[in-house]
């Protein structure tokens, strides 16, 4: 069985996405000046290990595709 990945947060701003196990979670923000950041975050004690990455996009469309990309990357079979 795989982790899965579910909305633990969404709003006019923020929609974040947070793994089954509880170690991982991917979020896309807007800025103040209408850009997107999309950000991962795997949690020390995660099995796959500390992982911290950090990414600018101009629109939502693009920085939702990588958001689900990361989730795609890390989903892990457990």
């Amino acid at each position: 069985m795989e982790t899965e990945w579910t909305v633990s947060r969404e709003d006019d701003t923020i929609t974040e996405w947070q793994r089954s196990d509880g170690y991982a979670t991917v979020r896309v923000r807007e800025r103040g000046d209408g850009a997107y950041v999309v950000r991962l975050d795997v949690m020390e004690q995660a099995v796959d290990g500390r992982v911290y990455e950090r990414e600018r996009y101009p629109d939502r469309e693009t920085a939702t595709a990588r958001a689900a990309e990361w989730r795609t990357a890390y989903t892990l079979a457990e």
